[in-house]
């Protein structure tokens, strides 16, 4: 046996055991029924809370989250904590004691004392097993007596369990009533952080949340309700920031709302019913334009490459046949644009023949380009529109016009030139020849051709030269022009020339400048002409001279006065008013001189005209060139020193003296010039016969010639032969009668020249032509030549010729001889006539030179233009 006895344990009474067992199973059951209902309470409060909220305002992600979190931790953390207390904390008898001396202190006691017997392990000697058992059945007994129910806490399960099912009646009555609305509140109350957005009785169909405006202009915002939409609400609230509330009746299943124009960013907020939607508003210009260019495809006849044009006005003037593409740059990207319908503009705007075109433009972020346009004749708009990212309409204003122009024809001038000039065949014509198009010149040069019969027989002159040569973008050609008969072997004749210009529009042609009549003088029509313009230098010398004369009458009236009496106002006035009538004279005197100069160098070119009247004509014009350049200003000098202020009467009195004094001898002098000139004009009238005689037996000389060569004819009937020979025919008939009628003005000149001058050699030649019965003899000619009697007609002609001829060279030889004398005693030529000589030798070689010169810069004008030779001038 051992030494020492096993220990004896003594279990607590049955009845005991079970009361304690009962206690702990109801504490156990109402607790966990209260953590569950507490949990549930949690979710239901929090779900509710969401689904309330969501009727009123947009819940926040983060409010749904603090609600969700709330609701959530009365189950994960009050449960677990209520469990952990009341069910965890009370598992043992022990504790179930402690619990129970809370509402029965002594019986709590007694019980701890039970159950620390019951866990007592000792030797049988140490207490008596049945002492302990006593005890514990004392205590179970007492217990027995008692209901251990009220020792529990206080019951919460029944209100929580019940407020834990009426909150879950809510919920589904939500959710039977409103299930839209549960189910959506139900997936935000879960997951508070996703994009669902609440549910509202009020829906809209597809609403935005962004909108730009444009800048400064009313706008208005269309709100449409969703055909799913539970209410209806008659009207709805609109608000721009804190501008304010406009109200929109519902119209067609939506609302529209118009707002002013605005300038800042700013939000707006509409109410409908329980729906609360905003919108973010940004004012911001429409779309514009920063440039537009036109590629440019000009038609193919043209040659001219494409074209890529700044437009900088809007407007376009393009050649009809073009394409071209429009290409604008925007000051922003669009997702879209179109142009068109273009329509008729101008003055073709009612022309019904338009057609009217559209099309879609072609987008490349901030670029829109056109289709290819194809430009006809009638002047044409094209509208345009785009649309940017952002959903703005710009363009609405933007035109572009295209001036259809047709392909003009170029135009030719020339510059320079009178259109009427008379020159020597050796003379040249320098001036200029412009052509301008309104695209581009493919040529441009001069044509020549002439005009009635040439004098001599000679063939009319017929020919053109090309001067320059364009490009299909050269618009303007200007070209020094170098023009001497001479170089291309013309003689006297009359010839039409015109500039012309060509471009390159197919099967024009050319386009020719006014014509210019050149005269191509014999020199016997030179002198002729010559002796006009001397004629009229002159008259104009004599008016001037009768002008100087009357200012010189009212000078002498002036020197008059006394000094005191020119310095009164009136007098310096007058004083004032003569130096500058003196000055006019001076000016009128030099241009007169001018004039004289340019028929003393025509005289010297002409080379027919005797040298004394070429010297009577130098000493004319070298009195008037002393007149022009120092005695006429030498008057008007005195004159305008007589009104100065700071003269004395007598100063004044002695400078109009002096004035007058020089002026007597300006009349006087002018008087000098009028007799040389009338002097050198009697012998230039006189020598002017013997040209006129020569330049008729000339021209009798070309029809005889003309007819000799069209014999073939030869007295055929005029209605039978070649229109050809006919026209000739004609031409020289229509010759003879004005050489008959030049005829008759010599005879006519003649006789007056006699009355005038009483020189026995014009009144030979007179009577000589009466006698010879001249002017029937020219008729009968014009006769034969109408008949056709050409071998008859060429036989008076050549005898009229003749006749002419002699007349010409008697008059010639008188001539001669009237101008022959020597210049002293021993009949030599004194030193005057020597240096008059000498001078003469000078300007006709200088002019021999310049003829020179002309015909040179013609010919190489015709080597490097290649447009012609000088056979194409005959």
């Amino acid at each position: 046996m051992s030494e020492h006895p096993a220990p004896i344990q003594t279990a607590i009474p049955e009845s005991l055991r079970k009361q304690l067992e009962e206690f702990r199973r109801v504490l156990w059951r109402r607790k966990v029924v209260e953590a569950v209902a507490a949990g549930m309470i949690g979710l239901f409060v929090s779900f509710l809370l969401i689904f309330g909220l969501d009727r009123v305002w947009q819940t926040p992600g983060w409010a749904r989250l603090l609600i969700l979190l709330g609701g959530a931790s009365l189950f994960a953390v009050f449960a677990p904590y209520w469990l952990h207390r009341w069910v965890w904390g009370n598992r043992q008898e022990g504790q179930l004691a402690r619990l129970i001396a809370r509402r029965f202190p002594g019986l709590g006691d007694r019980l701890l004392g039970v159950i620390e017997l019951q866990g007592q392990q000792e030797a049988g000697d140490s207490l008596s097993p049945r002492l302990r058992a006593a005890a514990m059945e004392v205590v179970a007994a007492e217990a027995g007596k008692r209901d251990l129910a009220s020792a529990l806490p206080t019951p919460r399960h029944r209100k929580w369990g019940l407020a834990a099912l009426l909150l879950m009646g809510l919920v589904a009555t939500a959710f039977m009533v409103t299930p839209k609305a549960g189910v959506n509140a139900l997936q935000r109350w879960l997951m508070p952080f996703s994009d669902t957005e609440r549910y509202t009785f009020t829906q809209l169909e597809s609403p935005i949340s962004y909108l730009a405006v444009p800048y400064g202009e009313s706008f208005a915002i269309s709100l449409k309700l969703s055909k799913s939409s539970e209410q209806r609400p008659s009207s709805a609230e609109g608000r721009y920031g804190l501008q304010p509330e406009l109200r929109a009746a519902l119209k067609d299943g939506g609302y529209t709302f118009r707002f002013p124009g605005q300038q800042e960013k700013g939000t707006v907020v509409f109410r409908i019913g329980d729906l609360k939607h905003l919108i973010a508003v940004e004012p911001m210009q429409r779309p514009g334009v920063k440039g537009t260019k036109a590629l440019v495809n000009y038609p193919d006849y043209m040659g001219i490459p494409d074209k890529e044009v700044q437009l900088t006005t809007g407007e376009i003037s393009l050649v009809e046949g073009s394409g071209v593409v429009f290409q604008m740059d925007l000051d922003r990207p669009v997702r879209s644009g179109a142009f068109g319908p273009a329509r008729a503009s101008g003055e073709m705007e009612s022309v019904s023949t338009f057609e009217p075109f559209s099309g879609a433009l072609a987008v490349s972020a901030d670029t829109v380009s056109t289709a290819a346009i194809e430009v006809g004749a009638i002047p044409f708009e094209i509208p345009f529109t785009w649309q940017d990212e952002f959903g703005l309409i710009g363009g609405s204003e933007f035109r572009l016009r295209v001036d259809a122009v047709k392909d003009a024809p170029p135009v030719s001038y020339t510059q320079g030139i009178e259109r009427q000039v008379a020159i020597l065949p050796e003379e040249a014509l320098d001036f200029e020849i412009l052509g301008e198009d309104d695209f581009g010149l493919k040529e441009t040069g001069i044509e020549w051709e002439n005009i009635g019969n040439p004098s001599g027989g000679q063939t009319g002159a017929k020919g053109e030269l090309v001067l320059g040569k364009g490009g299909p973008e050269e618009n303007r050609i200007m070209k020094p022009v170098a023009f001497s008969p001479a170089a291309f072997g013309m003689g006297p004749q009359r010839i039409l020339m015109r500039s012309f210009s060509q471009d390159y529009f197919p099967d024009r042609g050319r386009v020719y400048s006014e014509p210019v009549l050149i005269y191509i003088l014999s020199r016997e029509e030179h002198a002729q002409l010559l002796k006009s313009q001397f004629d009229r230098a002159i008259g104009e010398l004599e008016d001037l001279a009768r002008k100087e004369l009357n200012l010189l009458d009212e000078n002498q009236k002036l020197d008059r006065m006394d000094g005191e009496d020119l310095q009164k106002d009136e007098n310096l006035k007058k004083l004032a008013e003569q130096e500058q009538a003196e000055d006019a004279n001076a000016e009128k005197m030099k241009e007169l001189t001018e004039k004289m100069e340019d028929v003393m160098k025509g005289a010297t070119r002409n080379g027919e005209i005797d040298k004394e009247t070429l010297k009577k004509m130098a000493e004319a014009m070298k009195s008037m060139q002393e007149l022009a350049e120092k005695d006429i200003p030498k008057v008007r000098d005195k004159l305008g020193e007589s009104k100065e202020q700071s003269n004395t009467a007598e100063k004044t009195d002695s400078d109009v003296q002096e004035a007058v004094e020089e002026q007597k001898k300006v009349v006087e002098k002018m008087k000098e010039a009028i007799e040389q000139a009338n002097d050198a004009n009697k012998r230039f009238e006189a020598s002017t016969f013997v040209a006129r005689l020569k330049k008729a037996a000339s021209e009798e000389e070309g029809i005889a010639a003309t007819l000799i060569q069209g014999m073939k004819t030869l007295g055929e009937r005029y209605d039978l032969i070649d229109p050809s020979a006919q026209m000739k025919l004609t031409e020289s008939s229509g010759q003879q009668a004005q050489i008959g009628a030049d005829v008759r003005w010599i005879q006519e000149d003649l006789g007056h020249y006699y009355a005038r001058t009483n020189k026995e050699s014009f009144r030979s030649i007179m009577e000589k032509m009466r006698d010879a019965k001249i002017d029937s003899e020219l008729e009968e000619v014009k006769g034969k030549l109408e008949q056709n009697h050409s071998y008859e007609a060429t036989e008076r002609a050549k005898e009229a010729a003749r006749k002419l001829a002699e007349w010409a060279a008697i008059l010639g030889d008188e001539l001669e001889k009237e101008g022959g004398g020597g210049g002293g005693d021993g009949g030599g030529p004194s030193p005057e006539d020597e240096d008059f000589e000498f001078m003469l030798r000078v300007m006709k070689m200088i002019q021999t030179q310049q003829d020179l010169r002309s015909r040179t810069r013609v010919l190489e004008q015709l080597k490097r233009d290649a447009g012609a030779s000088p056979g194409q001038g005959r």
